[in-house]
């Protein structure tokens, strides 16, 4: 991230969903936050935003697919987190405990 300006607009990339191919406009510090949980997943980038639009589906009232991608990131982000955070609370208390 380094080598990518703090901020920036969002920039248009064409993805494949089904078959369909449509675009989607985010900010590139999303686009390379995708292609971490991609990779982290071992799927290729089109695979996982396909799941995530599946998963948008399947909401009451769907947001757009760029608001559904930021959304996911987010949550995926605060799941990190709190993994992190349960680790670090267990590995004090395994020190503590007698």
């Amino acid at each position: 991230m380094a080598d990518a300006p703090d901020f920036a607009p969002p920039a248009k990339r064409s993805v494949t969903i089904a078959g369909h191919e449509t675009s989607v406009s985010l900010e590139p510090v999303f686009w390379r936050a995708l292609e971490n949980a991609a990779a982290e997943l071992q799927t290729p980038l089109n695979a996982l935003i396909a799941r995530i639009d599946a998963e948008r589906l399947d909401a009451a009232d769907p947001p757009n697919l760029a608001s559904a991608l930021r959304q996911w990131l987010f949550r995926e982000a605060l799941g990190s987190a709190d993994r992190r955070l349960d680790e670090s609370l267990f590995a004090m208390r395994r020190d503590v405990e007698p």
